[in-house]
């Protein structure tokens, strides 16, 4: 019962002796967390003092966890000193700065200017975590949470990683919106920024030109959740629910937009549709259409988002369907209903968390996204593009931007609001631990042509887009001379062999390798997190879930380029100190992006029956092995849906790495744009169409690794064809 206990008390202060204390001056993948600044023991024997009162609880720890009957009062001990030695760690960190104390009324208490201090390194970390385990072990020891070490600790390592990454950045940058120009806090500037008229107009009503922009955003962000919600559900049912002999190209189109920088779909619609467009074109020539902007505005703005967000329904959405149990269907079906009937009033209503959690997730990247609103908004503005401009636009505004980011954040909460009120408290349990749940029902006929009537133009039209795409890049100039050339993957991709070996002298390379190790590095750990996080959401009950829930999603809430410029702010400066290398890129992706691993697991997790979990700890199995062995693979839609977009959004981010890259590890996206700006327009779309095809590759691989999650003992296929009509 106390070796875990004993091994956690031992390592910190094993860590606390002899490992370095802070991290070097640029951190990398290789380097961080390790240091060459001494260990806190050397440290605070020489002058450090501020360290010295971490091995107290360290050596308490150790003292406790040797006693060889360990009891109660122990359990509370060691909660007690591992919670109250982290809270420590933490405290020193964030009080002792490079230049001193990091509060005026420290120096007021101790003396201006103070102690100094570089960034926790490997030393800290570990001691860090051996506290804050230790302190989880002792609450499973007390009963908390039934005295699940697993769950206990779990809770524990998710609610820190996500407040030091998620919540602490985020608010370093709002509590700039409280600010005024000398850095006082300031209550009457907020109020006047977050109601001004450009915020929340309304003349559009009237004879003025256009809304505020929240409204703008508002009215977008509905339009697209809702429409890519509708698209993700046609393809869900197209794909698991019927005949249709094209899936796998119906795979791959759906998937294409999700793994193409925002702006490239952006671009291509502009070379379709804008005035010097080939549709354009042709509608004039043909018809005598006079081409206008109709491109620039809500409507292409509208046109682009569902094109990026439809494939994240999607892939929520798939899972959700494969996991309706038939035998709900079938047992409907036998009392004379009919199949239309069973559709409306067994399946919908099963559909609803998996399509709550499609909309939010809609709903919020497109209030978020600025990619599209950029190159396509003209008039039209968004929050997103405000927020954009106020940080680096010529008038920069930091604290007029975190005040938009407030008003993103409410709208964001009125969301979650809207989806709980929508789910209430229903079950949507559909997986039990019973034999073969029988065969999937066919569609009803009126249902199965709706989702054709409204997948396969999308596809088509879809198709036409990417066609642009590819096309652009083996042609000299886009829009102009379509002489076929390729010249602009040499420029991007050249290889040369020199008397030294083979040289990738391609000014592309730099950036795609270091954006491929990027993605690889934060594919995994965002997955991992995601679905743990999920499970914790749904299975043990505990204080703060809510919470948690909330934090999760906050930072895909805040509009990238804001979580961006909070990423500098917190992480430029002691205690952590990650900016200037890729381990500040592998955070930011991990929790930018696991909400939707979470909110993807979370609508797996609903249909899967409790009972499933209590048989396998009732046999005797932990927490741990339950969890990995039975639930994590019912898990598959949502693990494979997790790591595809976490690798692909890793591939493709724009607006919150834009402030994070360095000279060695420029992404992908920023060398793209920075080709758009010099004009070089082919050599942008012929770096964006190797993403491209790279990345239907790795998601082949990660489909085919992970496997699909078999429910019965029949085959997947014959569920379909064999049942009845």
């Amino acid at each position: 019962m106390n070796r875990t206990p004993r091994v956690l008390a031992a390592t910190g202060l094993l860590a606390y002796i002899a490992l370095p204390w802070y991290t070097i001056e640029n951190p990398s993948l290789t380097s961080y967390p390790f240091g060459d600044e001494g260990t806190a023991l050397g440290l605070a024997i020489m002058g450090t003092w501020w360290l010295l009162p971490l091995a107290l609880p360290l050596l308490l720890c150790l003292c406790i966890a040797l006693r060889n009957r360990p009891d109660e009062s122990c359990a509370e001990w060691l909660a007690v000193l591992g919670f109250v030695g982290f809270a420590y760690l933490l405290a020193q960190g964030f009080a002792v700065g490079l230049h001193g104390w990091n509060a005026e009324w420290l120096n007021a208490l101790f003396g201006a200017p103070g102690p100094k201090q570089q960034g926790m390194g490997f030393g800290a970390l570990v001691v860090g975590v051996a506290l804050l385990f230790l302190g989880c072990r002792g609450l499973a020891g007390m009963g908390w949470c039934r005295g699940d070490t697993f769950i206990v600790s779990s809770i524990g390592a998710v609610g820190m990683l996500l407040a030091l990454f998620v919540f602490y950045p985020v608010a370093t940058i709002l509590t700039s919106a409280f600010t005024d120009d000398k850095g006082q806090m300031a209550i009457a500037p907020f109020v006047e920024k977050i109601t001004d008229s450009s915020i929340w107009g309304l003349k559009c009503l009237g004879n003025g030109v256009a809304c505020g922009v929240a409204w703008n955003t508002i009215v977008l962000a509905v339009l697209t959740a809702f429409a890519s919600t509708t698209l993700g559900l046609a393809f869900a049912l197209i794909a698991l629910r019927t005949k249709f002999r094209f899936k796998a190209p119906l795979r791959v189109m759906t998937v294409l937009p999700i793994i193409t920088p925002p702006f490239v779909i952006g671009l291509a619609l502009i070379l379709m549709f804008g005035r010097s467009g080939a549709v354009s074109g042709i509608l004039f020539r043909t018809f005598g259409v006079v081409p206008t902007r109709w491109i620039y505005g809500l409507t292409g703005i509208f046109i682009a988002q569902v094109l990026a967000f439809a494939p994240i329904a999607f892939l929520v959405l798939v899972g959700v369907v494969q996991g309706l149990s038939p035998a709900l269907e079938e047992a409907a079906q036998t009392l004379r209903a009919k199949r239309l009937t069973i559709f409306r009033t067994v399946t919908w209503p099963l559909l609803r968390p998996g399509l709550a959690s499609a909309f939010l997730l809609c709903l919020i990247e497109s209030m978020a996204d600025f990619g599209n609103p950029l190159v396509l908004g003209g008039n039209f503005e968004v929050l997103s593009t405000k927020i954009f401009f106020a940080v680096v636009g010529a008038a920069t505004d930091q604290s007029r931007a975190a005040a938009l980011s407030i008003v993103l954040l409410l709208l964001t909460l009125i969301g979650f609001a809207v989806q709980q009120l929508w789910l209430g408290k229903k079950s949507f349990t559909t997986l039990s631990g019973k034999g073969d749940p029988g065969l999937l029902m066919p569609l009803p006929t009126s249902i199965r042509l709706a989702c054709y009537a409204v997948a396969v133009p999308w596809l088509v039209f879809t198709f036409a887009v990417y066609a642009i795409i590819f096309i652009g890049s083996f042609v000299k100039a886009v829009g102009r001379d379509y002489t076929p050339t390729l010249a602009s993957y040499e420029i991007a991709f050249r290889v040369e062999h020199t008397s030294f070996g083979w040289f990738f002298s391609g000014s592309a390379w730099p950036s795609f390798f270091a954006t491929v190790e990027i993605a690889l590095l934060a594919a995994p750990l965002t997955a991992a997190i995601g679905l743990l996080t999920a499970y914790l959401l749904t299975r043990p009950d505990f204080h703060g879930r809510r919470a948690l829930d909330f934090a999760a999603m906050l930072s895909f809430a805040i509009p990238g380029t804001v979580v961006g410029v909070s990423y500098i702010l917190a992480f430029n400066v002691p205690p952590i100190e990650i900016t200037g290398g890729a381990l500040i890129l592998v955070v930011c992706f991990v929790f930018r992006n696991m909400p939707v691993g979470m909110r993807a697991g979370t609508a797996a997790l609903a249909q899967i029956d409790k009972s499933l979990d209590e048989a396998s700890l009732t046999l005797g199995a932990r927490s741990l092995t339950t969890f990995a062995r039975v639930v994590l693979p019912l898990l598959r839609p949502a693990l494979t849906a997790s790591l595809i977009y976490a690798f692909v959004r890793a591939m493709t981010a724009v607006s919150a790495v834009i402030f994070l890259v360095s000279a060695q590890y420029n992404m992908a996206t920023t060398y793209i744009i920075g080709r758009v700006d010099a004009g070089e327009y082919g050599v942008a779309i012929a770096y964006s169409a190797a993403l491209i095809v790279l990345m239907l590759v790795v998601i082949l691989l990660i489909e085919s690794l992970v496997g699909e999650r078999r429910l019965g003992r029949r085959p997947a296929m014959s569920n379909v064809a064999a049942a009845p009509t």
